[in-house]
């Protein structure tokens, strides 16, 4: 028999972790385990309400349960923030293409990532410190817009920042009394010495405008557009090429993408709307 595409997995959240004042973490343990790979993206389904696309936040490396991060932001995604532990919820999945980790070996990785695009890059992230001696080095740079909107604060300011071949550097829109880093937007904190670009890739995550000239000073720093990988999650709805929602240029993100090179885009108008 052939499997229904639409059909979802049975599945109930088995524990939920408050990231910020409009982000949770919710553990997803499915009736039967979902492999998948690192950017790729499921529909979560809320039985009698909807569903929504999102990227694991876990590690392949444990497909008997996920973590899905989900910021508060529309219907589907606010009655999700009202689950408790127990609530059953379904997903669909894995679909699209993640990232290329092989290609990556030998490489210094340099992940620019801001507020829930975290999300997908802390799989990534994962999957990298899982193969850490694979990669020359991993250099990430990751802002937010005040210290209390990054999300994963107990990895990210600690135990992330002890590993080996893992170089961190945070910044903040918005500073407060008692944040000593960086003030500014992400791109203060690009610089051109922060990697061998010859030798690199580059990966970007998050809202579309921080994307966008995340993605113009990679380049001008002499990054090649077929060397920076991004996230673009928009619009997505049947996540099987159907519904044609998500069409970017030739392209159907739940398919093709969502994890794109800016060559295989950036002639596409409006690609960060």
């Amino acid at each position: 028999m052939v499997k229904n595409p639409y059909q979802p997995i049975n599945a109930h959240i088995v524990d939920v972790i408050d990231e910020s004042s409009t982000i949770k973490s919710f553990v997803v343990k499915p009736d039967e385990p979902i492999p998948f790979k690192t950017g790729q993206f499921v529909e979560l389904t809320l039985p009698g309400e909807g569903e929504a696309p999102f990227t694991p936040s876990s590690s392949p490396n444990q497909s008997d349960q996920m973590e899905i991060t989900i910021m508060k932001a529309g219907r589907v995604t606010s009655l999700l923030h009202d689950c408790k532990k127990g609530q059953p919820v379904g997903i669909r999945g894995p679909y699209g293409n993640g990232y290329p980790v092989d290609t990556f070996t030998g490489k210094e990785v340099y992940i620019v990532g801001g507020g829930v695009g975290l999300a997908p890059i802390r799989s990534l992230l994962l999957t990298l410190i899982d193969r850490i001696k694979d990669f020359k080095r991993v250099v990430c740079r990751f802002g937010a817009r005040t210290p209390e909107d990054f999300i994963y604060k107990d990895t990210l300011f600690g135990q992330w920042q002890k590993i080996g071949g893992l170089e961190i550097k945070l910044t903040v829109d918005k500073s407060n009394g008692q944040w000593d880093g960086n003030v500014g937007v992400v791109t203060t904190i690009l610089k051109s010495d922060d990697v061998d670009i010859q030798n690199a890739v580059a990966v970007v995550c998050g809202p579309p405008i921080m994307m966008k000239f995340a993605s113009m000073d990679l380049v001008e720093k002499g990054f090649k557009s077929e060397d920076i990988y991004l996230s673009m999650e928009k619009n997505m709805s049947c996540g099987i090429g159907k519904c044609g929602h998500c069409m970017l240029g030739k392209y159907y993100v739940c398919k093709d993408g969502p994890v794109f090179t800016l060559n295989q885009i950036k002639e596409y108008p409006d690609i960060w709307d």
